[in-house]
């Protein structure tokens, strides 16, 4: 029954879609005056709330278990802790596309109750573009992909879910992602909008700003916590591996990234509108090329799902539908916008303008890498894209960014001289020049991990420099956002540096009572010892780790079998300590009677997830500065629109 509520749930909703469509576009037609106008906000607010029921209703059916419910046979278990029988809910295709439409819908319904900004026709045309790509979501769920959908008899027992997924990581991984993908559909939606109505203004910034720079939070912590599940879970040592799945979340961030500094510009300086426009298509073009891929069943990956090239296909109907549709009306629209108040290239603007083209490079590069395997695969050919082209590529335009990342806020708006900012540019320029000298001379590094830490260095400084001669306390927010993210940039930047400099690996073969060391540590294998666990069994090592002679601690990495469904997983241990991690992984046993162990010792790799924190941080400092500024606004312009009424009223 509860199935079914939720199903009923989903076909109501997308009726009020397709209300929502309608009526916005026909008010954008005929006029906001018509009765037919008033509907779209009310299809929009109850579209949400109607689609929460149908994504509660999901949770519950996997809460319990009900194994008549096709999905929940597929991707839960009895024995499954609770925290992952209702993360199973978004572990799997059906269920994670309806976790989409869920947040897509109380974001419509969101704007739809609060956004008062825009002028009425803008905003209705806003609402039929969302309702118009909730829509193609509804119909993708509710034909070819119904989470709802019963089994003739009941499943005797469920299959599980994957055991690699059965982690508190994933559990909060895919969630943050989807909340940044649809924040982006929301940043999409307003710029159609835009363009519907031609009015690309400050206020239109205004509205879209807090979309995008939520959505940009939530990628940030989307992006960090995927990348340390596979840092642990896997047992391979790696944080990132350019894997086609990890660049599918990656180039939405780096699209919402050019966007959100864009958008800054056209809301304070009433500049880069078409620029605007054109990255909020963008952003959300790679969003869906993100689903695509994941869904498509054409990449094999331990985040992708593996579904049929059918549903792929309507994915890849859909981009072209949203994607296309919205190009083609860039193309009409885009020469009647203009690209507003001019500025110098020595400006703040400038600085941002730089910054972006860098970030679409960046995009542009990892596109390729990620797609070109797929279309020569197309033709039988087999090709291997992976670090040797993504670190190096991708370099040639960081380096140069994350110099003007240091020196742009410095400059002031509109115009600004050089001369103005040369102490502080000579200052960042001397340090990270010295740093390049000293690391080379001490450590001998290779040239991307010495070009790493010396600009990682300078822009840590630089991060701080905008609050120079300034009153802390009468610092905006959204300013101490910036140097909080900025800085958050230079401490993943020095971590991932040190990982890739100072990083130790040892794979040894130990019997019981036996050591060996990796870095200032000495590992010795006590015992290997067959526990159980909920819906598991395991050989778990038993080891003594000792840092730099001093007292030992017990660390037990696992070698694990699941039965539910049946597979063999690694569980990594982590010693974490200020400078860097002990990173240990047991492997099986040997002829000799000698396990398989590998170590490894990551220098100050932690402080890649610290800084992914910050800029996380810096973004949510930022967001609550520029929600209080603009609601400060906008009672000041109630304030003067209610003492012009008084006065006319007088008159």
């Amino acid at each position: 029954m509860i199935g079914e509520i939720g199903l009923a749930a989903l076909w109501l909703a997308a009726a009020l879609a397709v209300l929502q469509l309608s009526a916005g576009a026909l008010s954008v037609w005929s006029g906001t005056d018509s009765e037919i106008a008033g509907l779209t906000r009310p299809a929009a607010i109850l579209q949400g709330g109607l689609v929460a029921i149908a994504f509660g209703a999901l949770l519950w059916v996997f809460a319990i278990t009900d194994l008549s419910v096709k999905l929940v046979a597929m991707n839960s278990h009895t024995m499954k802790p609770l925290i992952f029988k209702l993360s199973g809910a978004w572990g799997n295709h059906e269920g994670s596309m309806l976790l989409w439409v869920t947040v897509m819908a109380l974001a419509g319904g969101l704007i739809a109750a609060v956004e008062r900004r825009l002028p009425e026709r803008t905003m209705q045309a806003t609402l039929a573009a969302q309702g118009f790509v909730a829509l193609g979501f509804y119909a993708f769920l509710l034909l070819s992909s119904n989470p709802f959908e019963r089994l003739a008899q009941p499943a005797l027992e469920g299959l599980g879910l994957n055991p690699l997924l059965q982690d508190i990581g994933l559990a909060l991984h895919p969630p943050t992602l989807y909340f940044g993908y649809v924040g982006l559909s929301v940043a999409f939606s307003f710029a159609v909008g835009a363009l519907v109505t031609k009015q690309v203004t400050p206020d239109f910034a205004r509205a879209m700003r807090p979309w995008i720079l939520g959505a940009w939070i939530f990628l940030t912590l989307g992006i960090a916590a995927g990348s340390y599940w596979a840092y642990y879970e896997l047992g391979w040592g790696g944080y990132w591996f350019w894997d086609p799945v990890e660049n599918a979340s990656l180039m939405p961030w780096l699209a919402a990234t050019a966007l959100l500094h864009s958008a800054s510009v056209l809301a304070s300086r009433d500049a880069l509108r078409v620029w605007t426009i054109m990255l909020g298509v963008v952003a959300f073009s790679m969003s869906m090329l993100g689903t695509f891929l994941v869904r498509s069943g054409i990449l094999t990956s331990v985040h992708a799902f593996a579904v049929d090239p059918e549903r792929g296909s309507f994915i890849l109907f859909l981009l072209a539908l949203y994607i296309g549709g919205a190009l083609l009306l860039f193309a009409l629209r885009a020469g009647s916008i203009s690209e507003g108040e001019r500025f110098s290239v020595a400006s703040r603007e400038g600085a941002l303008v730089v910054n972006n083209v860098m970030l679409s490079a960046i995009l542009a590069v990892v596109l390729l890498g990620t797609l070109y395997p797929l279309l020569t695969e197309a033709f039988d050919i087999r090709v291997s894209v992976g670090p040797p082209y993504f670190n190096p590529v991708s370099a040639i335009f960081l380096f140069p960014m994350l110099a003007v990342m240091a020196v742009g806020p410095l400059l002031r708006w509109r115009r600004d001289r050089w001369v103005r900012v040369s102490r502080e540019l000579a200052l960042t320029a001397a340090l990270a020049v010295a740093a390049v000298i000293l690391l080379a001379v001490v450590f001998g590094m290779a040239l991307l991990p010495l070009l790493g830490l010396s600009f990682a260095l300078a822009l840590g400084i630089a991060s701080f420099l905008p609050l120079k001669g300034r009153r802390l306390t009468r610092v905006p927010l959204a300013t101490w956002g910036m140097v909080i993210a900025h800085f958050g940039i230079a401490v993943s930047l020095f971590g991932m540096a040190s990982e890739s400099a100072f990083s130790e690996e040892r794979l040894a073969a130990l019997a019981e009572g036996q050591q060996t060391s990796v870095g200032p540590w000495q590992i010795r294998l006590d015992a290997v010892e067959p526990i159980a666990g909920p819906n598991w069994t395991a050989l778990s090592g038993r080891l003594q780790a000792s840092y730099k002679g001093g007292s030992a601690i017990e660390i037990q990495p696992q070698s694990r079998n699941f039965w539910a469904p049946p597979q063999q997983t690694t569980e990594s241990v982590l010693v974490t300590r200020w400078n860097g991690q002990l990173y240990a992984v047991m492997g099986g046993e040997g002829l000799d009677g000698r396990w398989q162990v590998r170590l490894w010792w990551k220098p100050f790799v932690t402080f890649i997830w610290y800084g992914g924190l910050l800029i996380a941080l810096g973004g949510a400092v930022a967001l609550v500065g520029r929600v209080r500024t603009d609601l400060k606004r906008r009672i000041a312009q109630r304030k003067i629109a209610a003492r012009r009424r008084e006065e006319e009223a007088l008159l």
